[in-house]
């Protein structure tokens, strides 16, 4: 099965849609984006690129509201905090790098920190 992604005029994804891998068969039967995305024009309207459910290309699987940077041809997540700035890479990082070891850290973005979450909220 073959992933493809809607754009808006803004390269932000709008959905994500599953087709068969026939539907990306060229005339000589080898797979292409450009047919898949085609078909997904045919069907749908609008316009498509392939997204890697394993992240095998484009860094991520793309997901509604995540933006396509075709500079670096990766799918952007959205930025989960004002304070956190995209790298060169297209990954947010936070203004002060995550504590290293096993503790589980949540971001507090009033008081720009990690904060260790305390055991007794992991238990469920």
């Amino acid at each position: 099965m073959a992933h493809f992604a809607e754009l808006d005029t803004n390269n932000i994804v709008l959905r994500v849609i599953v087709v068969s891998n026939d539907d990306c068969k060229d005339a000589n039967g080898n797979e292409s984006e450009a047919v898949g995305a085609a078909f997904c024009e045919r069907l749908l309207g609008g316009r498509w690129i392939q997204t890697s459910y394993n992240n095998n290309f484009r860094k991520r699987y793309a997901g509604i509201g995540f933006t396509y940077d075709a500079d670096i041809d990766v799918f952007i997540e959205p930025q989960p905090f004002p304070s956190w700035t995209l790298d060169a890479n297209g990954d947010w990082q936070p203004p002060v790098p995550r504590p290293e070891g096993d503790t589980p850290y949540l971001w507090d973005e009033d008081d720009l920190e990690w904060v260790a979450m305390p055991w007794e909220n992991l238990a469920g």
